[in-house]
């Protein structure tokens, strides 16, 4: 079997790529709905791909992974390795987990972060609202994660939250998903604020916490989605402050999404001050990059992409590495899109016992669950995905429906 072309088409606000073969055999991988510029990237690797076999997953992988880097450039080197998989389950005939060692559960367990609600501020008494609709969600999500601080509006909504001038411009409403022309931000200029925090801000952090965990009890685990842009005085302090809430972890609080370096000892630091988890690795592209944050026992979670790390093989990889240094693994993936949630359950599903649970993406437009088959109905039932066993990833497009939403230039994409 041989590659003969690499497609890459943006339907709606994610990068899809296709790679075909001259079997007839076809496979799919995705990047976030946060990266629609990713197309030329995408396709400055075709002529790496032309006329290897496929089904040689690590072959292909070491012609371009290394001109990847930290998000967002190792996204289009992960989309590739995703489709490989694809192509081999298919052409196998089982699915993508058998091919990356079997799996050890039957249901994978998501935590969510995809399913959002419009918040009106972001004050005590918002935050426990917006986690009583999140406690009633259908999903039935056994742990949640909230943006706070540095990952919120708080930087702006809040006065004089640190001793530097708030940057960029405050997402509004859904803390997650704002439209920006045609695409889906976070942020006008992504993380951008970075500073000492008020004493009154690190007050306000840990009432917002403390408002949730009311709310939640001791039945739904609640995260913190916190920077990055903490210092590692202000981290500690407030670690410290919120241990005995519980919390799965904090996130991000120093280096984080869309940080090109790591700051392994920093977060050493950190951890070795408070028993609360400490959390990163959205942004970190190949298993080479963790091997400080993991050697050094830096942190007590990581959470790479697979969309961003180098792929499915990559976060296993790194997963296992991490197991037997102790440290516990919840993958990110809240803008991964559909495909990217079949290939999450996929990899998830072979992980070690470290592994915690993987961030939901919801389909960003909604029509996405008209155009992608071979999902269950419902995705989760109790904070559970139940592993699928269709060979590769499990899905494809309805090519009837989801044509409608191909660009001009793209009109051929599924051919």
């Amino acid at each position: 079997m041989k590659i003969t072309d690499l497609k890459c088409a943006v339907i709606g606000q994610n990068p899809v790529i296709r790679i075909n073969t001259d079997e007839g055999i076809y496979g799919y991988g995705q990047a976030e709905n946060t990266k629609p510029y990713l197309k030329p990237h995408v396709l400055f690797y075709k002529n790496y791909l032309i006329g290897e076999d496929p089904t040689n997953v690590e072959r292909v992988m070491m012609k371009i992974r290394r001109m990847g880097s930290y998000k967002p450039w190792g996204a289009a080197v992960s989309a590739i390795e995703m489709a490989l998989w694809d192509i081999a389950g298919k052409a196998a005939g089982i699915p993508v987990y058998k091919l990356l060692g079997g799996k050890i559960r039957d249901k994978v367990r998501v935590y969510n972060g995809g399913v959002r609600f419009s918040m009106k501020g972001y004050n005590p008494e918002d935050y426990a609202e917006d986690m009583r609709k999140m406690k009633a969600a259908a999903e039935g999500f056994t742990i949640i994660k909230s943006p706070i601080s540095f990952h919120s509006a708080m930087p702006y909504q809040i006065p004089n939250f640190s001793y530097d001038e708030p940057r960029g411009v405050a997402p509004q409403g859904n803390p997650y998903f704002q439209p920006k022309g045609n695409m889906i931000a976070m942020f006008d200029a992504p993380h951008a604020n970075r500073g000492l925090l008020t004493e009154k801000s690190m007050k306000h952090v840990i009432a917002c916490v403390e408002a949730m965990k009311s709310v939640l009890g001791d039945e739904i685990g609640l995260a913190l989605d916190c920077g990055p842009g903490w210092m590692v005085t202000d981290a500690i302090r407030v670690a410290r402050a919120l241990e005995p809430f519980n919390i799965m972890w904090m996130e991000d609080l120093l280096t984080g999404d869309y940080t090109p370096y790591t700051l392994a000892d920093n977060y050493r630091e950190v951890t070795q001050a408070t028993s609360t988890p400490i959390h990163t690795g959205e942004q970190i592209y190949l298993r080479q990059n963790f091997k400080d944050l993991i050697e050094r026992y830096a942190v007590r979670v990581i959470g790479p992409d697979p969309e961003d790390i180098g792929g499915l093989a990559e976060l296993k990889w790194v997963t296992e590495y991490a197991d037997l240094h102790g440290i516990m693994m919840a993958p990110h993936g809240v803008f991964d899109g559909l495909i990217g949630l079949a290939a999450l359950v996929q990899v998830c599903a072979t992980l070690p016992q470290n592994y915690i649970a993987f961030e939901y993406p919801v389909a960003k437009p909604e029509w996405w669950y008209e155009i992608i088959k071979g999902l269950p109905n419902p995705i989760v039932k109790g904070g559970l995905i139940e592993v699928w066993d269709t060979p590769g990833l499990g899905v494809d497009f309805n090519e009837d429906k989801a044509r409608q939403y191909l660009a001009s230039e793209d009109q051929d994409f599924f051919d």
